[in-house]
């Protein structure tokens, strides 16, 4: 490939397809609790990311049981899983309760580790030491930080509550302990250019992460980014399906080569779209799965001779 993918990487390191498993474990986050702030960023809905089968009413392990199940109806080969805290701010409770939910992801059959979505602003030395306790046990654990935007006027226009001096602080020191540490971009934010969004990979490439997951910005519907944007207050014109590969090649043509891509695009269902008519759709109408981008992307690579970390190591 002419790219460093998250299938290829586990396939390597595990020997046969992982799968992730989202979890929705309770928690909550500090830019909604009054305690960074309120509302949430601006573009944030979790309910148009969330399975069906994730609900915090139901034990982590009922959970599990039916993301397995769900799942194994689409992608057969997966035997092994990783429990995905996905919902909010995972780190984002005492170091007690952490572990309580982290254990009883980890004690569900099959499952081989976990992975922990959550801010750079809600880890703390203890949080780190406590994953890193864990993986140490032989456990894969990886914590996932949304990053966004590496632009501090970005940050503070969606409502983020942190600057990217937090989100450096965060990186280095989860990768300190050991851990991998992943990193997620919206890409097509208000106020950024092309030329910002091709220079966040050289922001990137300088944090000691090892996986990158990039998303094109969505409208979800009920958020206050899709009102300020829909009502004009606020300039967000849509990628075009061809535009954003070629951006996408543009990035990955600057980025590390050894940065594993987890995946270059997001997708939520139409229903929570704020405006369906953004969304990418095939000439027949169709909607563009997300597993339609990345041959896509290596399609174009493969047209301009170029592949990941072109631009930066002829190798």
């Amino acid at each position: 490939m002419l790219y460093n993918s998250y299938s290829a990487h586990f396939a390597a390191r595990f020997g046969s397809r992982v799968q992730k498993l989202s979890v929705n474990a309770g928690f909550t986050c500090p830019n909604r609790d009054g305690t960074v702030g309120v509302g949430g960023c601006s573009f944030c809905s979790n309910a148009a990311f969330n399975p069906s089968y994730c609900d915090p009413a139901k034990s982590i392990a009922q959970q599990i049981a039916e993301g397995v199940e769900f799942h194994r109806r689409r992608y057969r080969k997966a035997v092994k899983y990783l429990a995905y805290f996905q919902a909010y701010s995972n780190t984002y409770a005492d170091l007690a309760t952490l572990e309580r939910r982290y254990r009883d992801a980890l004690d569900c059959p099959d499952v081989i580790g976990i992975v922990i979505g959550t801010r750079p602003d809600c880890v703390d030395e203890a949080k780190l030491d406590l994953l890193a306790a864990i993986a140490a046990e032989g456990r894969y654990v990886a914590v996932e930080y949304g990053i966004e935007s590496c632009y501090d006027r970005t940050l503070k226009l969606v409502n983020r509550g942190h600057d990217f001096a937090c989100t450096r602080r965060a990186v280095e020191a989860t990768a300190q302990r050991g851990l991998h540490c992943g990193g997620h971009l919206i890409l097509g934010l208000p106020g950024e250019s092309r030329a910002d969004l091709v220079a966040e990979a050289d922001i990137v490439n300088s944090l000691p992460l090892n996986s990158i997951k990039l998303h094109q910005l969505q409208l979800l519907a009920g958020t206050r980014l899709a009102a300020q944007v829909m009502n004009g207050e606020l300039e967000a014109e849509p990628f075009e399906l061809d535009d954003y590969i070629a951006l996408v090649c543009d990035f990955v043509e600057r980025l590390r080569p050894d940065m594993i891509v987890e995946r270059f695009a997001g997708e939520v269902p139409p229903r929570h779209q704020a405006d369906p008519d953004r969304a990418w759709r095939h000439a027949d109408g169709r909607w563009v799965r997300n597993e339609e981008i990345p041959p896509m992307v290596e399609a174009e690579l493969r047209r301009r001779g170029t592949r990941q970390g072109f631009f930066i190591s002829k190798f």
